[in-house]
């Protein structure tokens, strides 16, 4: 039997012990049966790790060979602990220690704090913001929003990686570190709040793996009793661990060996907050002795997918490359991953959408479909076009574009200086609309050029800077706009996007995507300064940006497509590349050797994926300009070009929508956004062929609810327009 991908929500437990190595594969049968001694458990994507160390936990207990309380298994985040326990009372062994490690350390520092220091444990911090920023107030350094939790993020990465505010700069310099301020201000911001935390008795999370080091290190016999508790420990997702981690880890482990540790070097992605596959990698040489087993067997992917992801893993260099898994599906052959060349992002975004409704019309549910992609600055662009798509979308890691904190700001800023008109001193030497939004920007962190290094300052960039590239089009799209026509059309896509969050297809980061995965997965803008992002320079960066995209692809059970734009708005300059990982992948762009030894996947231009002639120019029906704003190309005219739309029929449209949207249980955008329906009431079609050339309106939503709106555009009511069936 092989490993289920998904089981029933209560399974019977067996019966015997010999009965929780069932359906165990060789590999993770060998895991199961490894019970004493340091234990290494190599795992790729997909191929059922969890389920090995779950057993071999389970299969120990249920044998009398392990004692449930003198287990501790280590994870790094509540819902894997959760999800670990769960496993575990399935199969008969509750009373496992499942935790992350500051929730082991925090239960140790409580009970053990009154005999080795004694008193009340100091009041833990829940966020250590405030605590910075008043740090950073004694040091006379000004920090806004964002610069604050990128220092924040860069005092835990020092006390993660156990550095001393003293020798932060060297560190950081040694490491080849982008830090987001002066290395010696950070160093003193660091010194301060350290100082702040000890005048005002409070600790944070890091100090809890610390002080629980301190602890163990220098009292003996509280180090001793923890290890006559916990005797056999399990860690998962190894290659995760911080120098802290590990040092914590030593010290409950003492002289003894009985350590599980499972992990993939090849799925680190977190080295910006201290994490290190190194431990994983040289686990064989602090243990000489070690069983070491492989888990390759995927059964999460196709055939198809797996040979995309090896091929990546194959251009891999550095330590963690020597290293690599080479996967083996255990599933049956799939379609091959689509490889897709835009014109521009909108025609990307656009296509993505059609790809994915065709999709839910052939069967796959919207909740198994995932877009991924590298900054979350991307997402806005494909939170329109599923939008007018119909299809409902839920965000996971980020907030809807224009509910960010910078993107609402923004807002503000640019509305109060279009009420100041020419007022406003600011505007003074700002000749155009774009000028004029560049500048009142300018005083919320957007510069010509990015910040170095990544974070939310850059974050907080990126997002500005999309709001400039609108302006830009927006400008161009409408001759003479004004500042208050901007602010306006930022009022109308935020409140195209207001419906409440239902199932759908998930947008996300490829960081945010790390332990997830759906039937299709879209990998979308595969360019050079995107992936690679542009701020990684050393080879060990761009190596980590390798297996970034390498956990991308492995999310993907079925449906895999690889996307990317050569120019960033229509009618622009195709100055992008593909991303360089892509090379030796897709087809055309030369061999990799094994590489080149399977099916290498369809390669498409935008067009033929859409089904659409390529796009040249659209021009304006009412005066004959260029358009380029998604909205003004959906109507066919400019914005202020006058209007013959029938306002009666535009209200009886949004009637009729309102009632389909609350019959389906969906955003009223899913039926037609409001774009479509001002289109629709312009140009009051009179045939199925007159409805389906009004963008917005493809073969389904022609076919469901086409004669409803055809029926309302003759003056009738519409009816139901939902399908008997």
């Amino acid at each position: 039997m092989t490993a289920a991908t998904h089981s029933t929500l209560f399974p019977q437990v067996p019966e015997t012990a010999d009965a929780v190595l069932d359906g165990l594969d060789p590999e993770q049968r060998e895991v199961a049966l490894a019970l004493t001694g340091p234990v290494c458990v190599l795992a790729g994507a997909g191929t059922g790790k969890t389920r090995a160390i779950t057993h071999r936990i389970a299969y120990g207990v249920r044998s009398g060979r392990l004692q449930p309380a003198s287990v501790l298994a280590v994870t790094f985040t509540n819902r894997a602990a959760g999800e670990m326990r769960g496993r575990l009372r399935q199969l008969g062994a509750g009373g496992v220690q499942a935790r992350t490690f500051h929730s082991a350390a925090l239960r140790q520092l409580q009970f053990f704090w009154p005999k080795a220091v004694g008193g009340d444990l100091p009041r833990l911090l829940e966020r250590k913001i405030q605590l910075v920023a008043d740090a950073a107030a004694r040091c006379r350094v000004r920090l806004d929003r964002n610069e604050l939790r990128d220092v924040t993020g860069e005092i835990e990465w020092a006390k993660v990686t156990q550095t001393v505010p003293a020798d932060y700069p060297a560190v950081v310099a040694k490491a080849h570190r982008d830090a987001p301020r002066d290395p010696a201000e950070i160093s003193q911001i660091y010194a301060m709040y350290e100082q702040l935390k000890r005048d005002r008795s409070v600790i944070d999370f890091e100090d809890v793996l610390l002080l629980t080091v301190g602890i163990l290190q220098d009292r003996h016999d509280i180090a001793d009793q923890i290890r006559s508790q916990y005797q056999h420990f399990v860690v998962d997702e190894y290659q995760d661990v911080s120098p802290l981690q590990q040092r914590l880890l030593d010290l409950w482990l003492g002289d003894r060996d009985n350590l599980c540790v499972v992990g993939d070097a090849s799925q680190t992605i977190y080295s910006f907050t201290g994490a290190t596959p190194d431990h994983l990698l040289n686990f064989r040489t602090r243990h000489p002795g070690a069983t070491v087993v492989k888990l390759v067997r995927d059964y999460r992917s196709t055939p198809q997918v797996v040979h995309l992801a090896n091929g990546l893993l194959s251009q891999a260099r550095g330590r963690a490359a020597e290293h690599r898994l080479e996967l083996i599906s255990q599933r049956d052959p799939g379609p091959d991953p689509v490889y897709t060349e835009y014109a521009d992002e909108p025609t990307e975004a656009e296509g993505t959408a059609r790809r994915i409704r065709d999709l839910i019309a052939a069967g796959v549910p919207a909740g198994e479909i995932a877009v991924l992609y590298r900054i979350n600055a991307q997402s806005e662009v494909y939170e329109q076009a599923l939008a007018d798509a119909g299809v409902p979308y839920q965000l996971r890691g980020a907030e809807r574009f224009f509910e960010r904190q910078e993107v609402r700001e923004a807002g503000i800023a640019l509305r109060g200086a279009a009420r100041a008109g020419g007022n406003d001193s600011l505007l003074d030497d700002a000749e155009d609309l774009p000028a004029q939004v560049r500048a009142v920007l300018s005083t919320k962190g957007w510069t010509s050029q990015p910040p170095s290094g990544s974070g939310a300052v850059r974050d907080r960039w990126e997002s500005l800077a999309a709001l400039v590239r609108l302006a830009e089009d927006f400008a161009r799209a409408r001759s003479g706009a004004t500042l208050s026509d901007l602010v306006a059309e930022l009022d109308e896509r935020a409140a195209a996007q207001h419906a409440p969050t239902v199932q759908g297809v998930t947008l996300a980061s490829l960081h945010s995507a790390k332990g997830l995965e759906w039937d299709a997965v879209f990998l979308v803008g595969l360019t050079e300064g995107m992936m690679p992002i542009t701020y990684a320079k050393t080879d060990e960066q761009i190596e980590e940006e390798r297996r970034l995209l390498y956990v991308g692809v492995t999310r993907a059970r079925l449906h895999l497509t690889l996307s990317w734009a050569l120019s960033r708005s229509p009618g622009g300059r195709a100055s992008r590349r593909p991303s360089r990982f892509l090379k030796g992948l897709r087809p055309g762009s030369g061999s990799l050797g094994t590489v080149a030894s399977g099916g290498s996947g369809a390669f498409e231009r935008g067009a033929a994926a859409g089904r659409r002639k390529p796009r040249g120019p659209v021009l304006c029906r009412v005066c004959g300009a260029t358009l380029t704003e998604a909205g003004a190309m959906k109507l066919m005219r400019c914005e202020d070009c006058p209007s013959d739309m029938d306002e009666a029929l535009y209200e009886r449209l949004r009637d009729w929508r309102a009632d389909q949207a609350r019959e389906l249980g969906q955003p009223a955008y899913c039926v037609f956004t409001d774009k479509t329906l001002m289109a629709i009431a312009e140009r009051v079609p009179a045939s199925g062929g007159e409805l389906s050339s009004i963008s917005g309106v493809g073969a389904r939503k022609l076919d469901r609810f086409g004669a409803d709106v055809l029926a309302i555009c003759a003056g009738g009511d519409g009816g139901t327009g939902l399908d008997d069936s």
